[in-house]
């Protein structure tokens, strides 16, 4: 199976036209471009992540050509989410500030193999050339990738949990470490003496 190019996908949330033609990018000069949704589309984005809101995107930056056939977009992402706190589920708001860089290779399929199934790269930057590079993809992409994975607010912390049969003595974190037993063991044997 061939991995198709991002650039063949459209998104679905995307203004129209976020997709430039390889084909009429300049080799030689730098191609801007910068996307700061409005609140309608930040509610659209914020839903397909599953985030509680997203305040603020801007996604700005230049696509280049690099060598003959080869384009790297790099760009800025800025983003402001609102998002539930992993521990008193309360929300915490958190601003991310980010470099992107993504290489687009003609030879994708040639450098790194024509078999059925395409081994990735170490480089998590490079992407198969296709017919178009769509930088709104590449900024809703990003912001998934750069979400806080566990936000927490100030000062929350996780109590200690401890489940037991009725009748029976829980068993604490204390109780599990290395150590532990031989605590209890040194005070049983002070007790007798």
């Amino acid at each position: 199976m061939k991995v198709p190019p991002m650039s063949d996908r459209q998104p679905q949330n995307a203004p129209a036209a976020t997709a430039l033609r390889v084909a009429d990018l300049p080799q030689n000069a730098a191609t801007p471009f910068e996307f700061a949704p409005d609140a309608k589309a930040l509610g659209k984005i914020a839903a397909e992540m599953g985030v509680d809101a997203l305040r603020k995107l801007r996604f700005k930056g230049e696509i280049r050509g690099t060598g003959q056939k080869d384009w790297r977009l790099t760009a800025d992402l800025g983003f402001t989410v609102v998002q539930p706190c992993v521990v008193t589920l309360e929300p915490v708001t958190s601003r991310v500030d980010v470099k992107i860089e993504r290489t687009f290779l003609a030879g994708f399929q040639e450098e790194f193999g024509e078999d059925e199934e395409v081994e990735m790269p170490e480089d998590d930057t490079v992407e198969p050339l296709g017919s178009h590079i769509d930088p709104y993809e590449v900024m809703l992409e990003s912001l998934a990738l750069n979400l806080p994975q566990y936000p927490r607010k100030d000062g929350a912390a996780l109590g200690e949990s401890v489940h037991t049969e009725p009748g029976v003595a829980p068993m604490r974190d204390e109780d599990t470490r290395p150590f532990a037993g031989l605590a209890a063991l040194k005070d049983q044997l002070e007790n007798k003496g």
